[in-house]
């Protein structure tokens, strides 16, 4: 739902927006439809509706409701239920003490209704719950959103728009939405909860696979916010404002020398406090490109993404804090690959990141890499209530092993080394540590991640990870540390899919 704003042509704006989206819900394409239930409708086009599925490893699911008999053809319909167990032996953030576990549950339910050969409307209604927490665990949005409606938006398809065998697709409402590499913008996998946008997303793409994309949105903020209430898994319209903007230009092309592809981007993001969120105040550029090479059995492929952001933003979110800072940080991530052509497909990558951090805390600048509404589980390990490291003042290698003994079973090997990148600001993500002297160093220390998922039958597959985090330098001496020691996460999830 939209938060009315002060503002009388906002107030306008959402107004017509929703009255749209229910003029369209109920038009008489849908009724007619029900009627004659006769013939089957096309697909309209290569594109299709613009449907985002979760799924595991092997064929799709062999029973879904689609399957079923049951529906109409205008109406599909997926349910998707997952239950995962975590476990954390020690804490490692800024006040914590002892372990920490938790149950996480999400179930989403997807709906499509075919309105046109050209238009359709997508529904989508995620439930995330915990249990088994309690006040000394770590609780927030990207766990708990209970009852909500995650997408609800009409999408108008085309062909050779512009050029005979090119495809369009134009998505309006609340939307969910990947870019690229995910690393930015991106609807959440492995995390409880998903990323949410209201407002507008178009998409070209050539008959030689060239894409272009522009979108503007409001990022849905998640309520209630407040721990004591997500300990009770309670319910509150998510609300987007005008607070929050968040636009995008983004062009791919599958076609570069060495069989490599490419993608260039400019996302902006522009937000002020409101009554119910208090923000960095960020006024945001950021122009980034991605060069890659797909793997290939036999063969080497590569990544190389870079990004720069420049503008404004402010130190902390304190409503005190009216100091505008020149804010301009970078990020970086390469990898080179090798997959073996042996029975079960071993993949072997090197990669290093670099995300920057801020230098100097009293130099009227913000170094800070913000990492916009981007995912990190591929990068940094799992996310959840472990979370150690996040594309924000990092610094460090990797190395990461794969292997498929079977189509429907994938394990994964993956060590990191992490430098703060900037050793007097913010240990990034769950931790909240920071020394803004440097004096405690900036090595914070290592990660072995363990995962592995198996497709067990069409409808169901496994999951499971170990985690396990070794302290550098930094956790001795940091003030306000927990002196815990090395930590341990580790999770065991089932999906049901039909």
């Amino acid at each position: 739902m939209f938060r009315r704003s002060t503002s009388p042509a906002c107030w306008r704006v959402q107004n017509i927006v929703q009255s749209l989206f229910l003029v369209l819900l109920f038009s008489p394409g849908v009724l007619q439809a029900q009627e004659t239930g006769k013939e089957k409708t096309p697909a309209p086009s290569a594109l299709k509706p613009y449907v985002y599925n979760d799924r595991g490893l092997g064929p799709d699911p062999a029973f879904t409701l689609n399957k079923s008999g049951y529906l109409p053809d205008w109406f599909s319909l997926s349910v998707q239920q997952r239950t995962r167990y975590e476990t954390l032996d020690r804490a490692f953030r800024r006040g914590g003490d002892g372990s920490d576990q938790v149950i996480s549950l999400r179930t989403l339910a997807q709906a499509t209704l075919r309105l046109h050969r050209r238009f359709a409307v997508q529904l989508e209604m995620q439930d995330s719950r915990a249990e088994l927490n309690d006040s000394g665990s770590v609780v927030n949005t990207t766990i708990v959103n209970a009852a909500e409606l995650l997408e609800a938006n009409l999408q108008w398809t085309a062909d050779g728009l512009f050029q005979d065998g090119s495809q369009s697709l134009v998505r309006a409402g609340r939307i969910t939405m990947d870019f690229g590499r995910r690393r930015l913008v991106a609807r959440n996998r492995y995390r409880n909860t998903k990323n949410a946008f209201t407002g507008i997303d178009a998409l070209w793409q050539a008959r030689s696979g060239e894409t272009l994309r522009a979108m503007f949105s409001l990022p849905v903020n998640r309520e209630p916010a407040a721990a004591a209430r997500l300990l009770q898994n309670d319910t509150a319209f998510d609300e987007e404002t005008f607070d929050r903007m968040l636009w995008g230009l983004f062009a791919a092309s599958p076609h570069l020398p060495w069989d490599g592809k490419g993608e260039v981007y400019l996302f902006g993001y522009h937000e002020d406090d409101s009554p119910a969120l208090a923000t960095n105040n960020r006024q945001l550029f950021t122009p980034g490109f991605r060069l890659y090479r797909p793997s290939r059995a036999g063969g080497f492929d590569y990544e190389w993404e870079s990004a720069f952001q420049f503008g404004t933003s402010r130190a902390t979110t304190a409503p005190t804090d009216t100091r505008d800072l020149d804010h301009f940080a970078y990020f970086h991530h390469a990898e080179v690959g090798y997959t073996f052509d042996r029975a079960w497909t071993p993949r072997l990558i090197l990669q290093y990141d670099h995300a920057s951090g801020d230098a100097r805390p009293d130099d009227g600048t913000n170094g800070s890499f913000f990492s916009l509404f981007g995912a990190s589980v591929f990068d940094y390990g799992p996310t959840s209530m472990h979370r150690p490291f996040t594309r924000s003042n990092i610094s460090g290698p990797g190395v990461k092993f794969s292997f498929k003994p079977h189509r429907t079973l994938k394990a994964t090997v993956h060590y990191r080394a992490f430098w703060l990148a900037s050793d007097t600001a913010v240990w990034a993500g769950n931790s909240g540590l920071r020394d803004a002297s440097g004096a405690s160093g900036s090595f914070l220390g290592q990660l072995v991640y363990l995962s592995g998922s198996w497709q067990a039958t069409s409808n169901i597959w496994l999951e499971g990870g170990v985690a396990h985090r070794l302290d550098g330098d930094f956790q001795d001496t940091v003030p306000n540390g927990p002196r815990q020691g090395d930590s341990t996460y580790s999770y065991i999830a089932v999906t049901l899919s039909f």
